[in-house]
């Protein structure tokens, strides 16, 4: 049997005997399932304060839409609510080397907004005072203005909002620097391991795999685009919405971007890394259907972004592409994170949902582990509840 140590925690873990004919594990005092940022990031936070904790993924930590993703961190498009979060999130993904124990690949390099007509400058000017409200540095400049920053500008744009907070992040770097970490922390990870449901309830949950079956004391899903089935386990159904998301990639070419760009109408993402490669993404999708498993790449849309980024940049018509994939994103109908308490459950959490997560992963996951370990976040969490 298991009995309870300081702050809820369990002190005697082991538990023999099996379930449905399979074997159970040791008990935990966390289950964490999913393996991306978000999901490394909570177990991460979770073991350095205490808790035994097991990280359960599908297939390899950080490879699924945390590894497909571009690495952008950007404001200029997000809620202004969430800005303190995002510059909070910017600071800690600077000082990685700090909490995760090795450069992430952050570059501040600053980045614009592009407006191409008036309709789309004025869109940019109802942002400003809002966004410099809550903190974010932010200011509308002209066409000449910006050029001094990105000499490559085409005449088409006629103004901009630039952010100096700005930058990248090496998405496949940070998975390997989780992963030492975890392992450093004493996590128990467990990857290609599969979830085949959920049991059991009420500080005694139970996690079927292939391997075995998991016990644990509390339960976290950070399963992105997967959550909605799992929640349906528990009883919960949350309205998760999925956006296919498609990005390509150029050749190493000499110096011809130097800020992180994105256009007024979402259009268009693009930045060159310090590797010379060019990454052109944005809101042109790719077909994703999730029920059968299957994405499949638009040639046309590959098309669009690429035209609208020659229309901001003429110089990138020299670029050959090599490589385009797709990421799955999730998110909500209020575009807000889903983050706390899954609803009449105190010892299962949700995480996910939220738009610019890579970004946004250092600071939500801690806030997340707060209020796990017993503490107040330090910033408020965003009610699943509001959900249903």
């Amino acid at each position: 049997m298991s009995e309870l140590g300081p702050g809820g925690m369990i002190a005697h873990r082991h538990r023999g005997g099996t379930v449905n004919g399979m074997e159970v594990s040791a008990t935990f005092d966390v289950a964490v399932i999913g393996g991306g940022v978000m999901g490394s990031g909570t177990a991460l936070h979770l073991a350095r304060g205490g808790m035994r904790v097991v990280l359960i993924e599908r297939g390899r930590l950080c490879r699924q839409a945390s590894g497909a993703n571009a690495g952008g961190m950007t404001m200029h498009d997000k809620p202004p609510v969430m800005i303190p979060y995002f510059l909070r999130a910017r600071e800690l993904w600077e000082t990685s080397a700090e909490w995760l124990d090795g450069d992430a690949g952050y570059r501040q390099t600053g980045g614009f907004m592009l407006a191409f007509r008036d309709d789309e400058v004025a869109l940019l000017e109802n942002r400003l005072d809002e966004r410099r409200a809550v903190g974010m540095p932010i200011e509308m400049v002209d066409a000449k203005r910006a050029r001094a920053f990105e000499p490559g500008l085409s005449d088409h744009v006629i103004r901009a909002t630039y952010c100096p907070l700005d930058g990248y992040g090496n998405s496949t770097l940070a998975g390997i620097l989780y992963h030492v970490a975890l392992e450093s922390a004493g996590v128990d990870i467990r990857e290609e391991t599969e979830v085949s449901g959920i049991e059991g309830g009420a500080g005694a949950y139970e996690v079927p795999t292939a391997s075995g079956v998991v016990a644990a004391r509390r339960l976290v899903l950070a399963t992105g685009v997967w959550l909605r089935p799992m929640a349906r386990w528990l009883g919960l159904e949350f309205p998760i919405l999925c956006d296919v998301k498609q990005m390509v990639v150029s050749e190493r070419l000499p110096p011809i971007i130097n800020t992180v760009m994105r256009t007024a109408n979402q259009r268009l993402s693009v930045k060159q890394v310090a590797n010379g490669t060019v990454l052109f993404g944005g809101g042109w999708p790719a077909i994703g259907d999730l029920a059968r498993g299957g994405v499949e790449i638009i040639p046309a849309s590959v098309v669009g972004n690429i035209r609208v980024a020659l229309h901001a940049i003429p110089a990138l018509a020299q670029a050959r592409l090599v490589r385009a994939w797709i990421g799955l994103e999730t998110y909500v109908a209020d575009r807000m994170p889903v983050i706390g308490p899954l609803p009449g459950m105190d010892d299962a959490f949700i995480i996910g949902g939220m738009n610019g997560g890579y970004t946004l992963s250092p600071y939500m996951t801690r806030l997340l582990a707060q209020r796990i370990l017993g503490h107040e976040p330090e910033r408020p969490l965003f009610d699943p509840a509001r959900l249903l």
